[in-house]
């Protein structure tokens, strides 16, 4: 509950709830996509980051295998 009031009062909750998909391969992105997706990327890193500092280290290194802050939540 504690993380969840965190995320939510930064405005990152929706990446725990929705993640974010990455553009496929090959896809050609304008200067404000790119720049909206290197936000959102940044934001999924900061919200990575809370999480790991919240897990216990004798069981972190199940979750470093996680490639978004969604899948590491739902883990």
């Amino acid at each position: 509950m504690l993380m969840e009031n965190l995320l939510r009062s930064k405005e990152w909750w929706s990446l725990i709830e929705e993640g974010f998909a990455e553009p496929a391969r090959g896809t050609v992105l304008n200067g404000q996509q790119r720049s909206e997706l290197a936000e959102l990327k940044l934001k999924d890193l900061k919200v990575k980051n809370y999480l790991f500092a919240a897990i216990d280290k004798t069981i972190l290194k199940q979750f470093l295998q996680k490639n978004s802050s969604k899948e590491l939540w739902d883990s």
